[in-house]
């Protein structure tokens, strides 16, 4: 077994949640300044959401595997392994000149940054497999959101003040400050024998096994959706705001107020979710995101947008415990590192084609046409929970 537990004087739940929230920062913070970024070294529209997808691009190819490498190995040692990758990464990013350099950093970027999820949810999971799995991963979603908002936060701020290569220097040091507090997390051991597993791909059926397991499809597809919305969203929103006259600044707080809202709302729909089950809060969430993307290009004024993005993170914020607890729920102790892996690939495969396929969109049908495509997979989520539900009435 993989089970973390607890030793004196060292708590794993907060251990394991300040990681998660260390580890999942170098996103939030590139995220509001990548578009920007891009077009100072001289990328397009679609250019530069080619580059903002390529992180996910990689990152959604090599996540199974990376989860693979956890149930083999444990998630410790492959964790301080990506975190070293993701400073050196993080340090690249100051010597790019033209958006070619920026392409190939941010592939070997997305690399590394794809051991950061089945990592850490798998040793969320694991700890939850002991208690409440609801709250447990409703406090890995607070640990995710957290990131998201401090992360855009002090972008929006520092960025302006300081350029953006102090930023990816803010990085560099909170990812070397990861790893020290990943040593002391308590070891972790494989949960296979490696006489049992010759090769990590030896069973690639397993894949296709766990993603068309009833529970594990709504979960995968749900994250899917969320990430190819918000990767159009990183593409095409700054754009939208700049041609009503705001700035970076005011991106950035429009992703800050997303993710408050986001973590006001995980706990209580955790709980929620144990009470109810993961069906009916995902079918909530969905609906709710749905509308408010459905609207986001028509609202042209900061309050607007703000009022969005609010109600947004609240409908993302409802599904998302009920979904990352449905992966511990139909994942047995052996499958928790390739099924995160699966979970983090649709994460990062969501915004690898969101990103890119709606800047370009966006270059073709102009920037406010494109937005309302965004939302486009959320509905087959909707579909496939209202399905799940369904069945499950019917059983």
């Amino acid at each position: 077994m993989n089970e973390p537990t607890s030793l004196p004087g060292r708590p794993v739940l907060p251990i394991i949640s300040a990681v998660t929230f260390l580890t999942f920062l170098d996103t939030p913070l590139l995220i509001p300044i990548m578009a920007a970024y891009a077009k100072k070294l001289g990328a397009g529209v679609g250019t530069g959401g080619l580059i903002i997808g390529v992180f996910s691009i990689v990152g959604a190819l090599v996540s199974i595997y990376f989860g693979r490498l956890v149930d083999r190995f444990g998630y410790k040692r492959p964790l301080i392994v990506g975190l070293i990758g993701d400073a050196v990464g993080l340090f690249l990013y100051t010597l790019c000149r033209v958006p070619f350099h920026l392409i190939l950093v941010r592939a070997l970027h997305g690399i590394s940054s794809a051991v950061a999820g089945p990592a850490t949810m798998s040793a969320m999971a694991d700890y939850a497999a002991r208690t409440t799995k609801g709250k447990v991963m409703a406090f890995y979603g607070i640990s995710i959101a957290a990131a998201n908002l401090v992360g855009n936060g002090v972008s929006a701020v520092v960025a302006p003040r300081f350029g953006y290569s102090s930023i990816f220097l803010i990085g560099v040091a909170l990812m070397l400050l990861a790893i020290i507090l990943v040593l002391f997390l308590p070891g972790s051991r494989p949960k296979h024998d490696a006489n049992h597993h010759n090769s990590l791909w030896q069973n690639p059926g397993q894949v296709k096994k766990l993603f068309l397991r009833r529970g594990l499809t709504m979960a995968y597809v749900t994250i899917f959706a969320q990430y190819f919305a918000f990767g159009g969203i990183a593409a095409l929103l700054p754009h939208h705001v700049k041609s009503y006259g705001m700035t970076d600044f005011h991106f950035g707080m429009l992703l800050a107020i997303f993710t408050l809202l986001f973590i006001v709302i995980q706990y209580p729909s955790g709980k929620l979710s144990e009470r109810v089950g993961r069906v009916a809060p995902t079918i909530v969430g969905l609906s709710l995101a749905i509308v408010l993307l459905v609207m986001l290009p028509l609202l042209t004024t900061f309050p607007s947008l703000a009022i969005a993005m609010a109600l947004y993170g609240l409908g993302y914020g409802l599904f998302f415990p009920s979904i990352s607890a449905a992966v511990a729920d139909n994942a047995l102790p052996g499958e928790r590192g390739i099924a995160t892996g699966i979970f983090y690939a649709a994460l990062t495969g969501g915004v690898a084609i969101g990103a890119p396929l709606m800047g370009w969109a966006g270059e073709v049908l102009g920037i406010q046409r494109a937005l309302m495509f965004v939302p486009v997979f959320m509905v087959l989520a909707l579909v496939i929970a209202v399905t799940n539900l369904k069945r499950k009435e019917m059983v």
